[in-house]
């Protein structure tokens, strides 16, 4: 082509659902074919635009090259100043799945005069109104069959799921390839993380114990806090089955069993929630108020009694201080110390207490508390009195649907009353279900060997030693707080007396 008639200037969009492969062979070969069609029309390519493994139906998906083409063919050109007068992709569903979206492509590419477009099959002519029914027409159609699809996978999941068979995708962490025999190194991993867990140990620690053996996760990579705590969530663990946030159950409203292994009882995942939901994640102000959010990467304190000790500095009213204590960290020294906050941080400032010391004290005092208090007695008085009223209602509500079924109440009468039974029903197996999550946990702590915890209480973690977070759960169920009273002026020997653990009531 002669100088005095260069090509035509064009982009190539390409764009493809699911990549499975990782390697964007997809869109790679639409670029290719794009390029092809360009050439056959005497256009060229000057970039390419591409939305690998990104769905074009799905609400809430941001395409990213999608957004920025729409930008460019606004401008007629691209951010380095190369003009574009054109856009070249495969099909139009590789374009737009949602009408909107080909109606902001449309107004993007004719926003100028003299815009060309084409696909595989031919090129089209955007600024007549037939060609652009035709596209808008073909966006709804694509739309609707979206829909259908998303309607039959939902139904499909929905059978599965009563039918006891496991859910598609990666292999399940835990299980073999079949998804329903386990794969018991696996298992026993996740069956002793789930123990840890209701015994107060954090997710960043056992997964600091992963990372030291070399686990990784069943596609291969590096576990994370969000990554462990999804597959103790996960009721598979103990082979129930969930679809949009609920228990698939039976007709019956029993929670249905799947055909796969479990690896830890129902009680035990129940208790493992019960923590989930109880748990704040956000940080504490020194004002004690509620603060930001805990981050993805939060990690554990360094220090025993961080945030737990307090000041107990008289104020000049004569109420103690009782601010939450800092660790501070001496250069040259062989340990920490416990210290007030300055003035202008809510404190007073004026107290400071050997940390170590302070930790050894409060730690005797803990084991000894766990020695004296009797775990056993702790699980008694669990029997839920309940049963009958659940049991009830749901023959109420299973006589009204009878009823209703063969014509003998009218359709207002039913959804009168229907509702209330159903939520009562609801209200009632949420009881049953907080009341066996709070049995197993009690079971947990009846079942902990307090020598054992003893034991490992002074041992270096790398020794088999308690993870920090477990000792502080231990700490925290005992205690409120340690309120470290200020000694007397000159007085350099550590007295315990001074320190006043505010025991929590057994």
């Amino acid at each position: 082509m002669s100088p005095s008639n260069p090509p035509v200037p064009v982009v190539s969009y390409a764009r493809i659902s699911a990549d499975l492969r990782r390697d964007e062979h997809g869109v790679q070969d639409q670029h290719r074919v794009n390029r092809q069609t360009a050439e056959r029309y005497g256009w060229t390519v000057v970039h390419e635009f591409t939305d690998n493994d990104k769905s074009a139906a799905k609400e809430g998906v941001v395409r990213d090259d999608f957004e920025a083409m729409l930008r460019a063919l606004r401008a007629g050109k691209l951010p380095n100043g190369t003009p574009v007068q054109g856009v070249v992709i495969v099909a139009e569903d590789r374009l737009a799945r949602r009408p909107g979206d080909y109606e902001r492509f449309v107004e993007a590419i004719t926003f100028q005069d003299g815009r060309v477009f084409a696909d595989a099959r031919g090129s089209k002519d955007l600024y007549s109104e037939d060609v652009e029914s035709m596209g808008l027409f073909g966006a709804v159609i694509s739309k609707m069959e979206v829909r259908k699809m998303q309607r039959r996978m939902r139904r499909s999941h929905r059978s599965r799921a009563e039918e006891g068979r496991p859910s598609g995708g990666p292999r399940p962490f835990g299980w073999n390839e079949d998804r329903l025999t386990l794969n018991e190194r696996e298992a026993d991993l996740l069956r002793q993380a789930a123990k840890d867990f209701l015994a107060g140990r954090s997710l960043h620690s056992i997964i600091r114990g992963w990372q030291a053996l070399g686990v990784k996760t069943s596609l291969g990579n590096d576990w994370a806090v969000a990554t462990l705590k999804a597959a103790l969530k996960n009721p598979r663990i103990c082979g129930l089955r969930e679809l949009g946030g609920e228990l698939v159950r039976d007709a019956g409203g029993e929670p249905i069993r799947g055909k796969w292994a479990a690896i830890i009882t129902e009680e035990e995942w129940a208790a493992i929630r019960a923590v989930f939901n109880a748990r704040k994640g956000h940080f504490v102000t020194r004002d004690m108020e509620i603060g930001k959010a805990h981050p993805p990467d939060y990690r554990d304190p360094t220090y025993l009694l961080s945030a737990i000790v307090r000041c107990g500095r008289p104020r000049p009213d004569g109420t103690l201080c009782n601010t939450p204590m800092r660790v501070n960290v001496r250069k040259n020294a062989t340990h920490h110390d416990y210290t007030c906050r300055s003035k202008a941080e809510g404190g007073c400032g004026g107290l400071s207490r050997r940390g170590d010391l302070v930790d050894e004290y409060v730690s005797e005092a803990v084991l000894a508390k766990l020695e004296e208090r009797s775990f056993a007695a702790s699980a008694e008085g669990s029997t839920w009195d309940g049963e009958a009223k659940l049991e009830s209602a749901k023959e109420r509500l299973e006589e009204l649907t009878r009823q209703w079924n063969t014509g003998k109440i009218s359709n207002d009468l039913f959804f009168k009353l229907a509702p209330g039974l159903e939520k009562e029903i609801a209200r009632l197996r949420t009881e049953r279900a907080n009341l066996a999550a709070s049995a197993e946990l009690r079971q947990a702590r009846a079942n902990t060997d307090v020598a054992e915890i003893r034991r490992r209480w002074y041992l270096p973690e790398r020794d088999g030693g308690l993870p920090i977070s477990t000792k502080r759960a231990y700490i925290r169920e005992a205690l409120h707080t340690v309120i470290i009273h200020p000694i007397g002026r000159g007085q350099k020997i550590f007295n315990p007396d001074l320190l006043e653990p505010i025991w929590r009531e057994d």
